[in-house]
């Protein structure tokens, strides 16, 4: 099932949480809407969900208008970050629950709910558990187990917000990658929330980076970690350094210096690049400062550097090699090998 967002607005109290917000997602997509808190991501979960109605715009559930559709009519899977199971059910009357309530002309026969337990146990790899109840599961079964209940209506849509939340970091990761190979085999178009960079990428066909209620950009992991549109996406994905530089004859000038990078264009801008993403050289055409820490990471070490000119200290982290003659209080001179100027008038 294909989703269609068209000019979305949403307010609370007259507070706008999403500005104008439009987003196509293709039947069978596994999309991963990312932003910091307050971005207005929960915001569209909600919408998508039925949860919540729009102050303006439409949202289309293949070619049918679902804006003013319930959450049952909508045919929604849920999964909330707390798992949010009924904690006097077993295991296998929580994945139930959703075909039981059902009216009875749309409930199934008491075998095909039977049978349709026994088939999602197995898909989540919980069979022989299904008379166990919550509070004896782990926290990745209980996960399991919800996304299990959501599925066994078999939902137009499957909602996920911050569904690994809540989850220690290791069970965070065996979780995302069974997530993403459950996926594959069930073709179910799935939307997440999540504030984990790591998360989204790993998982998602596509990113939505969300900000103050608006996207900012769409795109593979590739795109936006690679080629990011907007300096909030160069920052908020990954590890990032920002100067503030003049573009000038084809050069990139930092405090009156060129730094050994071509850029056309004129004028003021940022500077954005990644720490990995330097060299260091002896050439005056280069970034320089003082190394004030420095510290073993896996392969590399990161040199911590303070880069002051005219009365302005800017602190950068870089990769460096770790044979590097790097000392602390000694200068440093880099140059970055891959960068992204954003003009002021951008």
């Amino acid at each position: 099932m294909d989703v269609k967002i068209k000019n979305i607005r949403k307010e609370f109290a007259r507070f706008p949480a999403l500005h104008d917000l439009s987003l196509d997602i293709a039947s069978g997509e596994l999309i991963a809407l990312l932003g910091p808190s307050g971005s207005g991501k929960t915001t569209l979960l909600r919408l998508i969900a039925g949860l919540e109605q729009p102050t303006e715009g439409k949202i289309f559930f293949g070619d049918q208008d679902a804006s003013l559709k319930s959450v049952q009519e909508r045919n929604i899977g849920f999964v909330f970050q707390h798992y949010a199971l009924f904690r006097h059910m077993t295991v296998a009357e929580n994945i139930a629950f959703g075909l039981k309530v059902r009216p009875s002309a749309t409930r199934p026969p008491k075998a095909e709910i039977r049978r349709r337990v026994s088939e999602l146990l197995d898909m989540v790899q919980l069979s022989g558990l299904e008379k166990r109840y919550p509070t004896q599961l782990s926290g990745g079964q209980r996960q399991r187990v919800a996304l299990a209940r959501a599925m066994a209506i078999e939902p137009s849509v499957l909602l996920l917000d911050e569904p690994f939340g809540a989850l220690d970091a290791k069970v965070r990761k065996e979780l995302r990658r069974w997530l993403r190979e459950f996926h594959d085999r069930t073709g179910h178009t799935t939307v997440f929330v999540t504030h984990d960079q790591e998360e989204a990428l790993e998982l998602a066909d596509r990113v939505v980076v969300m900000s103050q209620g608006r996207i900012e950009q769409v795109g593979s992991a590739d795109d936006v970690y690679d080629r990011p549109g907007s300096p909030f996406v160069f920052s908020f994905i990954g590890e990032s350094a920002e100067l503030p530089v003049t573009l000038s004859s084809g050069q990139i000038i930092f405090q009156g210096h060129p730094i050994g990078a071509a850029e056309p264009g004129e004028g003021e801008g940022k500077l954005f690049f990644r720490p990995q993403d330097v060299v260091l050289t002896d050439e005056q055409d280069a970034l320089f400062g003082k190394v004030t820490a420095c510290r073993r990471l896996a392969g590399t070490r990161i040199a911590e550097i303070d880069i002051a000119n005219h009365g302005h200290a800017y602190h950068v982290e870089i990769e460096v090699p770790l044979d590097a003659p790097v000392t602390l209080g000694a200068e440093l001179r880099f140059r970055p090998t891959r960068w992204k100027v954003f003009l002021a008038t951008q």
